[in-house]
C-alpha cells in the first residue's frame, strides 16, 4: 500500500489553501500513493479566534471540504483531510478530520477529542476549548488492507487513546498536526515513535511546516512511521509530498513480537 503525506503552510485565506492543496495532492497521487492525508487545519491558519468563527463555515459549506469531496473521486483515491475548522453548532468550531473514500464520499469523521488547556507559571494560559468543541468518540475506518486509527495532534501525548484503537484492531494511527517549533524540538519524534513501539502500529502524520502569515511557525517533519518505531520517510519543513510503502501485515508480526497489547493488565494504586 503506497500511502503520501502532503506537508502544507496553510494561511489565514482558505482561496489561497484549496488550490494548493490540491496541487500537492494531485502532486502525490502522481506517484501511485492510494491513501493520501493532509495536515491539520488544512483549509485555515488563524490565530485570531474571534475572525476565525468570523470565517470558518459549515462542514457542507467549506469549499476545501467541496472540493476534496470531487478530488478523491477523481483521482480514485482514498483522501484523508487530516483536519478542517469548521462550525460545530454551538457557537465553537470543530476541528475535523474527514477520510473520503474512492467514491468522493465521506467514509469517517473524527473531531479531536483532547484540547490544549493550560495556565502556565508567568500567568499567561491557553484555551483551546474556549473556541473549539471537543469531540467525544474515537473512530477507525478501514482503508485497503489497513485499519486507521483517527486522531489529531495533541491527540498524541495520550497513549490511552492509541492502545485503544489497536485493541480495536487499527494497524495504522494517523496523526495530522500542527505542531510547534518548541515542541516539536523536543517531543514530535519521540512521542511518535513511542506510540508505534508501544502498539505495534505504523504512525503516519501529515503536518504544517514553516512559518505562516502573522509569523507564527510549525514544525513540520512529516512522518511515516514502522510499527518497530523505524522512520520510513520523513520531511523537513518545506511544503512537499513524501510518500512510503506499508504493509499493514507488519503490525500483526510487531504485535506477535512483542505482544504489549495481549500483556497488559488492569491494577489498582496504592497511595501513602
Amino acid at each position: 500500500m503506497k500511502i503520501a503525506l502532503v506537508q502544507m503552510r496553510s494561511s489565514r485565506d482558505p482561496a489561497r489553501n484549496v488550490p494548493e492543496a490540491e496541487a500537492l495532492v494531485r502532486e502525490a497521487a502522481a506517484t501511485g500513493a492510494t491513501y493520501v492525508q493532509t495536515p491539520e487545519v488544512s483549509n485555515i491558519f488563524e490565530p485570531d479566534k474571534d475572525r476565525l468563527r468570523a470565517i470558518v463555515k459549515s462542514e457542507g459549506e467549506d469549499a476545501l471540504v467541496q472540493r476534496f469531496a470531487a478530488l478523491a473521486r477523481e483521482l480514485r483515491i482514498h483522501l484523508h483531510v487530516g483536519s478542517v475548522a469548521v462550525k460545530a453548532g454551538d457557537g465553537r468550531i470543530a476541528n475535523r478530520s474527514l477520510v473520503f473514500g474512492p467514491d468522493g464520499r465521506i467514509a469517517a469523521r473524527y473531531d479531536k477529542i483532547h484540547l490544549f488547556d493550560i495556565d502556565l507559571p508567568n500567568g499567561e494560559s491557553y484555551r483551546e476549548s474556549a473556541t473549539y468543541a471537543p469531540g467525544d468518540t474515537a473512530v477507525t475506518v478501514d482503508v485497503q488492507t489497513a485499519r486507521l486509527g483517527l486522531c489529531i495532534c495533541y491527540d498524541v501525548r495520550f497513549p490511552r487513546l492509541a492502545n485503544a484503537y489497536a485493541n480495536a484492531g487499527a494497524t495504522v494511527l494517523t496523526y495530522p498536526a500542527a505542531f510547534t517549533v518548541p515542541t516539536g524540538e523536543a517531543h514530535w519524534h519521540v512521542l511518535l515513535r513511542a506510540r508505534a513501539i508501544e502498539t505495534g502500529s505504523f504512525v503516519l502524520t501529515a503536518a504544517q511546516g514553516g512559518e505562516h502569515d502573522g509569523g507564527k511557525a510549525t514544525y513540520g517533519h512529516s512522518l511515516a512511521i514502522s510499527p518497530w518505531g523505524e522512520i520510513l520517510a520523513e520531511a523537513g519543513t518545506e511544503p512537499c509530498v513524501v510518500t512510503a510503502e506499508i504493509d499493514p501485515a507488519q503490525s500483526v508480526l510487531a504485535r506477535q513480537r512483542i505482544p504489549a497489547l495481549r500483556n497488559a493488565r488492569d491494577f489498582g494504586l496504592k497511595s501513602p
